[in-house]
Order: C-alpha cells, then sequence, then structure tokens
C-alpha cells in the first residue's frame, strides 16, 4: 500500500476507535513518526495533509529541519538529554519526553523567548528499561514543573510495553487515563491537563479507545523500517 493508503487506513481506524470511547476522530491528533525516514517520502506524507511529525532523535530531527524547515509541526517524541535542549527548542511545537526535573529546568532556561508546551513521560508499566516518572511520583512532579514559568504542561505521555496483542496494554492506557484524572483532581494551578499520547502502530485503537488524544504512528505510514 502507498503512503496515502495507509493513512487513510489509519484514520479510518481512529476514528471507529474513537466512536467506540464516546469522541470524534477529530479528537485525536495523529503524528506521523518519521525516525529513519527519508525526506521525499516525508514530503509525501506531508502534501496528503499530515503535518504533524515526530521524531525519536534530536540530532535526526536538525538534520531534516534546514530542508523541510518549518512546515511540518515537529514532536519531539524520544528520550531528550538536556545537552540538546538548545538544539531543538526553537524547532518543536511539543516535547513528549520531560522525564526529570533537571530536563524540564533545561527547558525552562532555553525557552527564552517562548513559553514551550511540554508532556511528562510516565514508565506506566515500571519497566526498568524505559525513561519516565514512576506513576506514584506523577503528581509531585508535576507540581514542580507547573513553577517553571516558560513550561506550559499539557498532559501525560507513555511507551506502552512491547506486545504481540494490543489488548495486554489496555490495562496500562485506562491506568494512563485514570492518571491524568487523578492528577487534574490534585495539581496546583487551576488548568487542567487534557493531552494523553499513548499508543503506537501495534496497539493505538486500544489507546484511543481509553482516552488517547495523540497517536504516534510510523510503521503503520511508512511500512517496516529498514536500520
Amino acid at each position: 500500500m502507498s503512503i496515502g493508503e495507509n493513512v487513510r487506513d489509519v484514520k479510518r481506524r481512529i476514528a471507529e476507535a474513537a466512536v467506540k470511547s464516546g469522541r470524534k476522530s477529530e479528537d485525536i491528533l495523529l503524528v506521523g513518526v518519521t525516525k529513519t525516514i527519508d525526506v521525499e517520502r516525508i514530503r509525501e506524507l506531508l502534501n496528503i495533509g499530515v503535518r504533524d511529525l515526530g521524531e525519536n532523535r534530536p540530532q535526526e530531527l536538525c538534520e531534516k529541519y534546514p530542508v523541510l524547515g518549518g512546515e511540518p509541526q515537529w514532536h519531539l517524541i524520544g528520550h531528550l538529554q538536556t545537552n540538546k535542549v538548545k538544539s531543538i527548542i526553537d524547532k518543536v511545537v511539543l516535547i513528549h519526553s520531560v522525564d526529570s526535573l533537571r530536563l524540564a529546568e533545561e527547558i525552562n532556561k532555553r525557552a527564552l523567548q517562548r513559553v514551550m508546551d511540554v508532556l511528562v513521560e510516565i514508565n506506566i508499566a515500571s519497566e526498568p528499561t524505559k525513561h519516565g516518572i514512576q506513576p506514584e511520583f506523577a503528581l509531585d512532579f508535576i507540581q514542580q514543573v507547573q513553577e517553571l514559568s516558560n513550561i506550559n504542561l499539557k498532559g501525560l505521555m507513555c511507551v506502552a510495553p512491547n506486545v504481540d496483542d494490543p489488548e495486554k496494554n489496555r490495562y496500562y492506557f485506562k491506568k494512563m487515563r485514570e492518571l491524568l484524572i487523578d492528577i487534574n483532581c490534585g495539581h496546583v494551578h487551576n488548568k487542567d491537563l487534557t493531552e494523553l499520547s499513548m499508543g503506537m502502530t501495534n496497539d493505538y485503537e486500544t489507546a484511543v479507545e481509553e482516552g488517547a488524544t495523540i497517536v504516534r504512528v510510523g510503521t503503520g505510514i511508512f511500512g517496516s523500517r529498514r536500520y
């Protein structure tokens, strides 16, 4: 299937999953994950109207940015080291992976001429090989991050376990939604957090059914990658 056909299929599946959760497809943002994807294929995606693009690696984003510029809405969805913040802070619309106070403070320091939208990454399954805040510490962490004046905290993000059956991740997606509700009952500022970035190619439909507002799809759009 072509990129266009794949996108139509993904959007159809998102719409069907949204109905199951009592929402509309417009309530869910599709982020096309462009890790290792060449510029020509990215342009195909832009030409059919998918403008929100997610990159895992700051270096790769910085290599593509001079060619594609600000035409896409760039999202940094992978682990971000503090020494890489300055290279992407003026290029992205949303950082999905804030997972330490040190990183949040660096983003706050570098975002001098803007307020940076961010999500807090939650290690929802407590996997030792993954980054993210443990769920039980999320509220305290968010209360600290909300005190930083150049950061606009929008919600939560997770990378669910890599499983063969997406139903195995339903529990974790539901837990993310419940965590967001709990945080909104207890956070320090009078502003609800609304975004849940969760679900990838293998499980985005289940994630949408459980409340995802952002899904990150790469292989489902571009096919299997060559590394």
